[in-house]
């Protein structure tokens, strides 16, 4: 067993830490999580705590965007001393140095997955609302921020087949447009609209009017077949969901059929609401998250069995 000192952590209090933060804030991407093997689930818990800093910083409205800017290229130049090899008494690095080593996760893709919650930082001060005014520009936002993600997973999952890799990123693309359509409201509270300007040009959907609606109030025509095509295009990306399912590793699989089942879930229960998306926040009850892992668990078993 490893021995702590005043100035060091073990890994496995590192680990537990990670856990907790992920138990605590991880909503949907914890049901997943429970159906993975233990040292497959710890490395998951690290690299979603490690995205949680990221984006706490990032989102801390308590300070300017430039402060908060300044607060994460310190934090990220801390983590990049720490994955050298630094001595560091952050619990998160330390379990995120370990998981990139034990299951060959490249650096770069957590240093773009920084880089994507940076880029609503990027317009300085300025009073302007977040826009993106195509769906590439989007899309890029999109990978960055999920796509990312995903392409870390797999590494943590297991794979061999070389397709898997843009399968991923295609499968995070509709779960961030999934998250997307759900947080319209709460983001435009924020002043950032995720919504492309041509697209919502298209509709005859403007910024002004997005942020200048009466709270609760139900969507408009317009709005509700903007946010139609937003959720058709994230409908063909659950298609590559599908496909890299039996590319993983076999013990992986029932973890990502989970996340899938929720997200995919998510998106069925906005179409269902007629994307009204403004009434009320849509959310997939605990029951069916409950009953989906454990038609997960039940995966598992079977892969035991018969794998």
């Amino acid at each position: 067993m490893e021995k702590e000192s005043a100035g060091t952590m073990s890994l496995a209090s590192a680990y537990s830490e990670c856990r907790v933060i992920a138990r605590r804030e991880a909503k949907n991407f914890y049901y997943a999580f429970v159906a993975l093997p233990e040292s497959r689930r710890n490395a998951i818990c690290a690299i979603y705590a490690f995205m949680r800093q990221a984006d706490d910083l990032a989102d801390d409205e308590s300070l300017s965007r430039a402060d908060r800017r300044v607060q994460l290229d310190t934090w990220l130049c801390a983590w990049h001393a720490a994955s050298k090899g630094e001595e560091t008494i952050d619990p998160v690095f330390l379990a995120v140095k370990d998981a990139m080593e034990r299951f060959g996760i490249p650096g770069a893709l957590l240093d773009e997955l920084v880089a994507g919650v940076t880029m609503d930082l990027e317009a300085g001060e300025s009073a302007e609302p977040v826009t993106y005014a195509t769906f590439d520009e989007l899309y890029r936002y999109c990978y960055l921020v999920a796509s990312v993600v995903g392409l870390v997973c797999i590494r943590i999952f297991g794979y061999s087949d070389k397709r898997a890799e843009k399968l991923a990123e295609e499968t995070g693309i509709a779960f961030q447009l999934t998250n997307i359509l759900r947080d319209v409201a709460e983001d435009a509270e924020r002043k950032r609209v995720y919504l492309p300007l041509d697209m919502m040009a298209r509709h005859d959907v403007t910024v002004d009017g997005l942020l200048g609606r009466t709270a609760g109030a139900a969507p408009s025509e317009k709005e509700r077949a903007l946010l139609s095509e937003i959720g058709n295009r994230a409908q063909e990306y659950y298609r590559s969901a599908q496909e890299l399912l039996p590319l993983i590793d076999r013990e992986s699989r029932p973890a990502l059929w989970v996340l899938v089942r929720i997200y995919h879930g998510l998106l069925k229960r906005i179409e269902a609401a007629d994307y009204d998306v403004f009434s009320r926040r849509a959310s997939v009850p605990t029951a069916e998250k409950l009953a989906i892992l454990a038609g997960g668990m039940a995966r598992i078993g079977w892969a035991r069995m018969f794998g």
